[in-house]
């Protein structure tokens, strides 16, 4: 396997013969780049041009990833070139929220082979059920198959999303990649650090990924009272608290939910995942440190299941990370990504982008949607 990486800045020349030497039909392409790009695509179609043979994936975001530098409004592009490793992709439209879990089903069963070892999702980050989409590939591919992936951003704008799809910039899609045979290595892993505070409280009445009532309280006013000042720049600063879900006081997986939307007239949330009623919610607050830590514990993961690699293989990590843990750890945001590539193997290059909820199995099986989570993906050739 052959890994290449480039940062190509808006204002800086740039030439595309570094990654049209790794074009061919077992080449995957991923690219992250700034929301307006779906305006402009000039800068996507020059780099897409220099590689006609290989297979596409990207999407917009909330500040990219590469290597342990974050930037905003560039492009960043990873070029693998496997030597005995099938890749397929696939895509599907989501027009809105209710046509998640059809598009999941529809791109597991476009990739679905007995040979199939991993999927790597990509997602119009706002017209979407996260929990919905990951229900429909679940639903098809079990839990044997790695899945990973997240949903596209638009900074802290909320406005509109893009991903690859027919090579270039589009809202309303879903895109994943399939890979194939016994010599690849995917690795993974998804962790937070957020504290909880205040009481506990049961969820009395949700729909889907939108909660009205806590302890039969109006969520929204509930919410307010916690965020207090605040609460006037909801729904942003909701990324600074969200919570944390389990299905009952005694379960110890937790999954994370962080605020798209609010309705004032509704007192109600919406929720970039699932919040069913008679799961119980607990606001979250940041703890620096804990945060980075918790981005080292992903990448640590990422090493400790059958995903591993050699120490010296070329290794692709592909960083997702809320956007709310961006707003959180301002000026030590990068921080977090070299805290991953302290315990990555020395050989990873890495990319990745700030996105609005990250997909990965909680530990091991079936994949799960997260917030404010750094998640990771290592991708290898045995």
């Amino acid at each position: 396997m052959h890994v290449t990486t480039t940062r190509i800045n808006a204002d800086s020349p740039w030439s595309p013969a570094s990654l049209s030497t790794l074009d061919s039909e077992q080449t995957l392409l991923l690219l992250f780049g700034a929301s307006g790009l779906i305006d402009a695509p000039d800068r996507i179609r020059q780099l897409l041009d220099a590689c006609p043979r290989s297979h596409v994936m990207g999407c917009s975001t909330a500040g990219e990833i590469h290597g342990c530098e974050i930037s905003d409004d560039s492009l960043v592009v990873a070029a693998v070139r496997f030597e005995k490793t099938p890749i397929r992709t696939a895509e599907a439209a989501v027009q809105s929220p209710n046509d998640s879990f059809a598009a999941g089903h529809a791109i597991a069963a476009q990739l679905k082979q007995p040979s199939l070892r991993g999927v790597l999702v990509l997602s119009d980050g706002l017209n979407v059920n996260g929990s919905e989409l990951v229900k429909g590939l679940n639903d098809t591919l079990g839990e044997t198959v790695v899945v990973t992936g997240g949903l596209a951003g638009d900074g802290t704008r909320f406005k509109r999303t893009w991903v690859l799809k027919d090579r270039s910039p589009q809202s309303g899609y879903v895109t994943a990649v399939g890979f194939y045979g016994d010599h690849i290595r995917l690795g993974h892993g998804s962790k937070g650090g957020w504290d909880k505070f205040g009481p506990e409280r049961q969820v009395t009445k949700s729909h889907s990924n939108v909660l009205y009532e806590l302890d039969g309280r109006p969520a929204l006013q509930l919410y307010k009272e916690y965020l207090g000042d605040r609460a006037a720049g909801l729904p942003a600063t909701g990324l600074l608290f969200p919570l944390a879900i389990r299905t009952s006081p005694s379960e110890g997986k937790v999954l994370v939910r962080t605020i798209l939307a609010v309705d004032e007239a509704a007192q109600s949330m919406t929720f970039a995942g699932d919040i069913p009623e008679g799961v119980f919610a607990q606001l979250m607050r940041a703890n620096f440190d804990r945060l980075i830590q918790g981005a080292s514990e992903a990448a640590a993961l990422t090493t400790n299941h059958h995903g591993s690699s050699h120490p010296t293989s070329p290794t692709l990590s592909v960083a997702i990370s809320c956007v709310g843990r961006r707003l959180v750890l301002g000026e030590r945001t990068e921080e977090e990504i070299e805290a991953t590539l302290e315990i990555l193997p020395k050989s990873s290059s890495q990319i990745g982008f700030y996105s609005y909820g990250e997909l990965s199995p909680y530990a091991n099986g079936a994949c799960d949607l997260h917030n404010q989570t750094m998640t990771l993906t290592t991708i290898a050739e045995l």
